[in-house]
């Protein structure tokens, strides 16, 4: 075994006379680093030393891989530290820099990878190599076709590991969630091994593992990617690039030494978990006990945070003699169930499951289980004894459970009638155990900063925590977390210092130092009830005086205070000259600060420290010397003990909800615009090469545009029937345009002539004169526009307003009442009237304008804060192997009468409706999910409401040309809805003949008010299930909806139905909500609904 040197980080340096240096900007870099800033160069990152789990593994990957892939969003940071070694050529441990891409998110993502994997030009002395995904959880559904296509190539493949942060986005919430499940799911259909880390302290050897595991499968190590893997601490034996590759190349020896041809997959992974624990002289197992040696109940889990705090309460409360213990899966895949029951107690009488399922509802839903509770029944169930197997409880719990000591003891207490919990009288908080908590507080040091994300001293808790770190004989942990939806962005960050190795995972309950940079946050969080009896208290209140604070800080809040006994200490920055002269010293005066209340008998070697990390030691005695003017201590008055509260403590939340891990950008730049003169135009047009133009279609757009002319513009329904859906057709010409089934053509639409004209008149605007604007799509590039083509084409003068045209508009008003007014509207008061201007009475910019006159920003000034027209996209209904020289569309005039009597249209259908034979129209495609199967013979259920029939023209289209050239071709099921037959019955004389040639199997029509009750297309669907089952299940088919949203639930019922009722015909279990997910992955449910 390689083992790298111990070396100490040693005692604080001493102060070297020399020049003063500057003051250091601290920096917060990412989350994955080091006290959010120190990038450690990859040849140093090795011994004892503080680091995060996501820079350790990013080391791994990158010292053991030939190549290295990353995707996930761009705020995750998950490849941060790697990309700085490529970008500084570091070599991987066989010599060359390992190649970094940072990739997009999309379907079909890792494709390259494969593309490199399986190139005839590949690196055949590469073929043992690993190659590597960093991603997290919320991407690996771009990732699943890709990876399920190596998992069918594995035999022929490189060795292949993802490293997976579980980190995804909680829909309803926003907030970040630890997603699991997701994984597990994804592992039990591919075949992949699945391993979990259950700390930072394990994150390195976890990484090394599940790299070695890729040798014999492909492999996914998972760990928590919200707190755990973000969380700075100090690490005893980490692994150098040396002593990475030698474990790693050793360990595979001996494997391949001792690894027999007759092994199944189970004895692989045990002979080399057994390998690893020799080389690295550990004790990790496939499953892992903790707790009494002959419990009663125990409490299976799975996951970073889980795990580890389920296995220190069970250890405690063994401490106390109750029979409980805690199963920690580590393999989660392959499930050895040998294995398990070896592990599990005999004693054990009931089995608890802690299972992660996808929300709350899934927790309610009596009909869906846990991934890891089926595998656990199933090992108990086959598993052969001649005893009576113990009862299996599924204890579910969705992504967004936020673990603490107390909830896990809740999920321990469904399992055992001895009861775990007391309350604190004191303090009111749940304790664990008779006496027991996880971390000591008489040996740890707490501290809890609670800040705005834009204050001038959000940074300082990293520099704080930077300092402490330089104590040898100390470990310091630091996690922060950020919540961008509260009161414009805040932050908070723990930081603990114990002389012993800290394994926390969990919020601090008991800080001996709080601090509050911001007073309206004591309105939105209970942020005392972190803060242990007697602890101290800092606030920032700029400018308060001691008779004012009671007025500031909550009533709860005092209360608190006062009952919990706290000291209180106001911090007032503007009491200092200095920090009042320049803001940025505020953040250096709060160290001085924290420091003097959170450690008053280490002040001396802390600023010595601080000063050396800051880089000024008399700038920072100066502050010390001036901080009795910032920082003052405040007598608690007796009577807030008894202060009348409007609302409890309990009603406000202790806890931040992370949503992302970076503070929210606030600066909203928008590009310059500039009215110009026609010379400028000419002078680009007269020497293109001097200014680098180049002459295109509509170059302010990304999507490749075309010219085609009108062929066909007919009305589908009657001129005296209220709704006008119109077909209209299109010469491609000579453009080259080139289209598939299912996909969109996108229109880029003019405005009306005649209101342009008008709003020139108005506006007082010479229509000649050129607009010079940089590209919305691309800044760099200029368009030029007169102001007329501008109106026209560019600007979307004539559609609804946001509330941030009431706000800008504001700025240029002149008269009081009307500021007044357009501010209001922008602003949160405004909020019903805003509404009702944008949905009933429908007002446009040029509504606004004119209602506003003195507010008159310039036309340059309108481009600017006016949106861009925007291309409208529309189901192309024609198969070009058709119709090879023209493209169609069906669609609906938008129209409606607004409160004033007007008549009001959607722009591009009103554009397109008018449009003459002969008119020139710009036009790009869109790709859609409608696609059609791979195979003729699948046959398709179609289901479209009113102009949602488009795509199914085309598509009945392509089936009639296959059959024309001889294909064999599937079933086709058409059904569509509409309002009437004789009027709405589109391209009724085409369905028929399509059917009368065997082309449409079933024509479901359901026309919802041509009789009494009324019928729709789920209704339809229903009476003809056996043709649905038929050709969908037992064919194989592919269902398309297109249409509005409103159907879907109905719809997929439906198909929920059939797939009970075939189940069921056959005597077999299934979960229908399930299977559509299958069939939406295999693209056999595809949704097109607006």
């Amino acid at each position: 075994m390689y083992l790298q040197q111990v070396d100490s980080n040693g005692p604080a340096p001493d102060t070297v006379e020399g020049p003063e240096k500057p003051l250091k900007q601290f920096i917060h870099k990412s989350s994955t680093l080091p006290f959010g800033q120190q990038n450690i160069p990859l040849p140093s990152l090795g011994g004892p030393t503080y680091s995060t789990a996501q820079e350790l593994i990013q080391q791994v990957a990158y010292t053991l891989s030939d190549r290295l892939w990353t995707y996930s969003p761009t705020s995750f940071d998950l490849d941060v530290a790697a990309k700085q070694w490529f970008r500084d050529g570091a070599p991987n441990a066989y010599g060359y820099p390992t190649n970094v891409e940072s990739m997009q998110l999309r379907q079909g993502a890792a494709s390259i990878a494969l593309g490199y994997i399986f190139s005839k030009d590949f690196d055949l002395k590469k073929r043992f190599t690993p190659q590597t995904v960093v991603t997290s959880s919320s991407s690996l559904s771009y990732l699943h076709s890709a990876l399920e296509q190596l998992s069918l190539l594995y035999s022929v493949a490189n060795p292949f590991v993802a490293h997976v942060a579980a980190v995804d986005y909680a829909g309803r919430s926003s907030s970040l969630v630890t997603d699991y499940s997701s994984t597990m799911n994804l592992v039990e259909e591919l075949g992949f091994a699945l391993v979990a880390a259950s700390s930072v302290h394990e994150s390195q050897h976890m990484a090394l593992f599940a790299t070695l595991l890729a040798s014999i499968m492909p492999s996914i190590h998972i760990y928590d990617g919200v707190t755990v893997g973000r969380e700075t601490t100090r690490i005893i034996d980490v692994f150098d690039q040396v002593g990475l590759h030698t474990n790693y190349q050793t360990i595979l020896q001996e494997v391949s030494n001792s690894s027999q041809k007759s092994d199944d997959m189970d004895s692989k992974v045990e002979r080399l978990l057994n390998a690893f624990n020799g080389e690295l002289g550990t004790d990790y197992g496939l499953f892992e006990y903790h707790g009494h040696p002959e419990p009663d109940a125990v409490l299976i889990t799975f996951g970073t945070v889980e795990s580890s705090l389920s296995a220190q309460v069970a250890s405690s409360l063994a401490k106390d003699g109750i029979s409980i213990g805690v199963l920690n899966v580590r393999v989660y895949r392959p499930f050895v169930e040998k294995e398990f029951i070896r592990i599990l107690p005999k004693s054990t009488q009931i089995v608890g499951v802690l299972g992660q399922v996808a929300d709350n509802e899934a927790v309610a839903d009596g009909s869906i289980s846990s991934t890891l509770y089926h595998d656990v029944v199933a090992a108990i169930t086959f598993a052969g004894s001649s005893q009576i197997p113990p009862v299996v409880v599924d204890i579910k719990y969705p992504r967004e459970e936020i673990w603490t000591p107390v909830s896990i003891a809740a999920a321990l207490q469904l399992i055992t009638k001895k009861p775990l919990m007391r309350h604190n009288e004191d303090s009111g908080i749940e304790r664990v155990g008779q006496d027991i908590r996880l971390l000591d507080s008489t040996n740890a040091q707490q501290y809890v900063f609670w800040d705005t994300d834009d204050s001038p001293s959000a940074n300082a808790p990293l520099v704080f925590g930077s300092a402490l770190s330089k104590d040898s004989s100390s470990n310091i942990t630091l996690t922060s977390r950020h919540d961008n939806l509260t009161i414009g962005g805040l932050i908070r960050t723990d930081i603990r210092k114990s002389k012993q190795t800290i394994n926390a995972p969990f919020d601090i309950e008991e800080a001996d130092l709080l601090y509050i940079g911001e007073a309206k946050l004591l309105d939105h969080f209970d942020t005392i009830k972190g803060l242990k009896p007697s602890g101290k208290i800092l606030v920032k209140l700029p400018g308060v005086k001691d008779d004012e604070i009671e007025k500031r800080l909550p009533k709860m809040f005092q209360k608190a205070i006062s009952t919990q006994r706290s000291e209180l200490f106001v911090f007032d920055p503007s009491g200092v000259e200095l920090v009042s002269n320049d803001s940025g010293l505020e953040s250096y005066l709060l160290q001085i600060a924290f420091l003097r209340v959170g450690l008053p008998n280490l002040e001396k070697i802390g600023l010595d420290k601080l000063a050396s990390i800051n880089g000024s030691g008399s700038i920072f005695d100066e502050l010390a010397t001036s901080l009795e003017r910032a920082l003052r201590k405040i007598e608690v008055p007796e009577d807030w003990k008894t202060s009348e509260v409007d609302s409890p403590n309990d009603s406000l939340p202790s806890a931040l909800k992370t949503n992302s891990f970076v503070a929210f950008d606030k600066a909203e730049t928008e590009p310059p615009s500039y009215l110009k003169d026609w010379k400028t135009a000419a002078q680009g047009l007269a020497f293109k090469e001097a200014y680098e133009l180049k002459t295109a279609l509509r170059p302010d757009l990304t999507a490749k545009t075309y010219t085609v002319r009108v062929k066909e513009n007919r009305r589908l329904t009657p001129l005296t029937y209220d709704r006008n859906i119109f077909h209209i057709e299109f010469d491609l010409g000579q453009s080259g345009l080139k289209y598939e089934i299912g996909e969109a053509l996108g229109i880029h639409a003019e405005n009306d002539d005649l209101q342009v004209e008008e709003f020139v008149r108005f506006y007082k605007l010479d229509p000649d004169e050129v607009v010079e604007v940089p590209s919305r799509e691309d800044p760099s590039v200029l368009e030029n526009r007169t102001v007329w083509q501008a109106l026209m084409q560019n600007v979307d003068i004539f559609g609804r307003p946001p509330k941030r045209f009431y706000e800008a508009l504001a700025e240029f008003a002149d008269d009081a009442s009307e500021k007044h007014e357009l501010q209001a509207l922008g602003g949160p008061e405004g909020a019903t009237e805003f509404k009702r201007r944008a949905e009933v009475d429908t007002v446009t910019y040029a509504d606004i304008l004119l209602e506003f006159p003195s507010a008159h920003p310039s036309f340059h000034d309108i481009v600017r804060i006016v949106s861009p027209m925007k291309r409208r996209e529309y189901s192309i209904a024609s198969c070009q192997k058709v119709t090879p020289n023209s493209v169609a569309l069906m669609i609906v005039v938008v129209g409606w009468v607004d409160p004033k009597g007007r008549d009001r249209f959607g722009q591009a259908t009103r554009f397109l409706n008018k449009l003459r034979v002969g008119a020139a129209v710009t036009v790009s495609v869109k790709p859609s999910v409608m696609k059609l199967p791979a195979k003729s013979t699948q046959p398709l259920i179609m289901a479209g409401l009113g102009t949602g029939l488009a795509p199914f023209r085309a598509f009945v289209q392509h089936r009639a040309w296959e059959k024309a050239q001889g294909k064999e071709i599937g079933s086709v099921l058409l059904y569509m809805g509409s309002r009437h037959q004789r009027e709405e019955y589109c391209y009724g004389e085409e369905w028929e003949a399509y059917q009368d040639a065997g082309v449409i199997t079933l024509l479901g029509r359901a026309f919802s008010r041509d009789q009494p009750q009324k019928i729709y297309i789920q209704d339809r669907m229903r009476q003809t299930m056996g043709d649905i089952i038929q050709a969908y299940l037992k064919e194989e088919g592919a269902f398309y909806l297109c249409g509005p949203t409103w159907p879907v639930p109905d719809v997929t019922n439906v198909l929920e139905d059939a797939i009970a009722r075939d189940a069921k015909s056959l005597g077999k279990k299934t979960d229908p909500h399930k299977e559509i997910e299958r069939l939406k992955d295999q693209l056999r449910y595809v949704l097109e609904v607006y």
